[in-house]
């Protein structure tokens, strides 16, 4: 484990299980190592971050092949256009909104 291991308090939230990204409540410092909590059931998931994320932008729960949607809210909200690594920003420059994008 690298960064900061200050894990009193969440800086993330996952809405559902099946989501593979979840939204900063806090700034996340790249190299940070951060909790995360599943709404559903509280269940709780620790990652180290690969990037800077800002309050309310997206984080990587595990790594995201190029072409694979991007779940959240338990719904496709896009598809990653290059891969993604676990703890990485998840956002316009790795992203393609579902808008654009061919079901």
């Amino acid at each position: 484990m690298t960064g900061d291991y200050n894990m009193a308090y969440h800086k993330f939230l996952v809405h559902e299980k099946k989501d593979s990204v979840g939204v900063a409540i806090t700034d996340i410092k790249k190299g940070e190592f951060v909790k995360g909590v599943f709404l559903a059931d509280e269940g709780v998931l620790n990652i180290t971050a690969a990037d800077s994320i800002p309050l309310g932008h997206k984080i990587a729960l595990n790594s995201i092949k190029s072409g694979e949607f991007i779940i959240e809210y338990g719904e496709k909200i896009g598809r990653a256009f290059k891969d993604i690594n676990q703890g990485s920003w998840v956002h316009t420059h790795n992203l393609k909104s579902i808008h654009w994008v061919k079901k």
